[in-house]
């Protein structure tokens, strides 16, 4: 019986997601960082450099908002980067994985037949003599 890889289905909505974090953040940005960010272009390369562990392009966010969004966009990144590093390192695992997996198998197999193999014995054990 094979198991859907459940955890790896966050990807298809993952990357899709982050781009419109960014594009929001950068128009966020570009409304309240309008010392540091010039247009809405700026903002996006400032959200995407922030969502990417890069750090600030141009300077620190002055405003409390602009504050909250880098660090918002900071967390997100470290997430997203967390959680494709996983699930590509879990491909390599369950591959390793496999052929443990088919001998835990073989061997539950065999334990359940043996202990259907005792119940039974016992069964005529437990039978009255006739």
């Amino acid at each position: 019986m094979k198991v859907p890889h459940v955890r790896r289905r966050w990807l298809r909505f993952a990357a899709p997601l982050a781009a419109v974090t960014v594009l929001l953040a950068g128009g966020g940005l570009a409304a309240i960082e309008t010392e540091t960010v010039g247009d809405y272009g700026d903002g996006v390369l400032w959200a995407l450099s922030l969502m990417t562990t890069v750090g600030f392009v141009g300077g620190l966010p002055h405003t409390v908002a602009g504050k909250v969004i880098a660090a918002g966009l900071m967390l997100c990144g470290f997430g997203l980067l967390a959680m494709t590093t996983a699930t590509v390192s879990s491909l390599f695992v369950r591959e390793d994985e496999a052929p443990v997996e088919e001998r835990e198998r073989a061997f539950e197999v065999q334990v359940l037949q043996e202990l259907r193999s005792l119940h039974a014995r016992l069964d005529d054990l437990e039978k009255p003599e006739r």
